[in-house]
């Protein structure tokens, strides 16, 4: 490994080969992504933070007779952002970027810290918009490039106690859209995925079975996730909604008044408060 600045990478030389970026690679859909795409024999770079194993991330990935190279940086700060793409775009062909890195949780707005607030706007609006702004010269340059943004099911609905999760994904669902139109005439094509719930860590499957047979109804897999988003991704297809319940959750919030749909969400959500499940 070399440092520069703040950046933890691999000690490679420049290649002219194509790569697929993922930020929030080492677990969870992120990981489920760099091995979609392995497996389908694209290369990858894997984006984590330090300290979460993400080399044995790209050691799966290399299993599948691909290139995977990783770095670690906390995404957070602006100039590791810099960092991290600069040293991306001087070495690299870049043809895929999945915008996938995010963070939320459940919280008593006002009892939470700044931090937590912080954090969710950083990594799930500030750090996506700064990395495609950087990359997007890189990946015009190719015959043919893809964007998947990562919002999710919760950004059809305000939610007390989510407070500003839900509009953070709102935001990756409208600058996504409005990328998309912006691209049209380019090499680039830009789609955003809408998950609904996912079992990736014991904590979220103790925590959904809370809600009984009605919260494991509509679970999803992230294996299942990060296979059918790429697949409609190379479909071209602009807004993905995985999973049949997923769909019918997605036109059920589309359906229901906001004045009707606000109160029953607070009010599952503020249980999981009382539960402990939450994070501030």
């Amino acid at each position: 490994m070399i440092m520069e600045k703040n950046l933890n990478v691999q000690n490679i030389e420049k290649t002219d080969s194509l790569f697929a970026v993922i930020t929030g690679a080492s677990m969870g859909l992120g990981k489920c992504f760099a091995l979609e795409l392995s497996k389908r024999k694209i290369n990858t770079i894997l984006v984590s933070l330090p300290g979460e194993d993400i080399h044995r991330v790209a050691e799966e990935c290399r299993k599948y007779g691909v290139e995977s190279l990783y770095i670690e940086t906390d995404l957070t700060q602006k100039e590791n952002i810099l960092s991290f793409t600069d040293w991306l775009n001087e070495n690299f062909n870049v043809n895929i970027l999945i915008n996938n890195v995010g963070t939320g949780g459940t919280a008593v707005f006002h009892k939470t810290s700044l931090k937590y607030i912080e954090n969710i706007l950083h990594l799930n609006i500030i750090t996506p918009s700064m990395i495609t702004h950087q990359l997007l010269p890189n990946l015009m340059r190719q015959d043919s490039s893809y964007i998947l943004n990562v919002s999710s099911i919760a950004s059809f609905s305000p939610m007390g106690f989510k407070t500003v999760y839900p509009a953070s994904k709102k935001f990756i669902q409208y600058f996504a859209r409005g990328l998309h139109q912006e691209l049209k005439n380019t090499s680039v094509f830009v789609s955003v995925v809408h998950p609904g719930p996912m079992i990736t860590n014991e904590e979220t499957r103790v925590r959904i079975g809370q809600y009984g047979i009605f919260g494991r109804l509509g679970l999803l897999t992230p294996e299942g996730v990060a296979a059918k988003s790429i697949t409609e991704l190379f479909k071209r297809n602009p807004y993905i909604v995985p999973g049949l319940f997923t769909k019918l959750q997605w036109i059920v919030m589309m359906l229901i008044p906001v004045k009707f749909k606000l109160p029953i969400l607070a009010r599952l959500l503020n249980k999981e408060i009382r539960l402990g499940f939450h994070r501030d």
